[in-house]
């Protein structure tokens, strides 16, 4: 559900340009160039990941993420490759997997990352 809502605020809202992801038990990392105010493209994914998840755990008026974030704008196409195998690392860094394509809930998952999606990789 959390992976779905990345692929249509970027290709039905139009709210990003999606490069790199990474959907862990704990946390989420997403590596995207904002078209819309970061505030409210985080809100529409929070907020509607917020609202499905809840429904499906049976859960009303509870917060479901933590109210926290981090922005880092990436400078030059160095850093970007650089943040794009950290995010994509990070479920073999975990000992979830041997390789970042093999992990579902990854933009390396089956070749579907930025690059073999036709997405366009932009530092954000």
């Amino acid at each position: 559900m959390v992976v779905e809502s990345l692929h249509y605020a970027s290709g039905n809202l139009g709210y990003c340009e999606l490069d790199a992801f990474v959907l862990m038990a704990n946390h989420v990392h997403v590596l995207v160039l904002p078209l819309v105010a970061p505030s409210k493209l985080f809100q529409s994914i929070k907020g509607f990941t917020a609202f499905k998840a809840n429904k499906l755990l049976g859960r009303t008026g509870e917060p479901f993420w933590e109210n926290e974030s981090y922005d880092h704008w990436v400078r030059d196409a160095a850093e970007l490759e650089r943040i794009r195998r950290y995010i994509e690392g990070n479920p073999v860094r975990a000992g979830l997997v041997a390789k970042p394509e093999d992990y579902r809930w990854s933009s390396a998952h089956a070749g579907t990352n930025a690059a073999g999606a036709g997405w366009k990789a932009c530092a954000t």
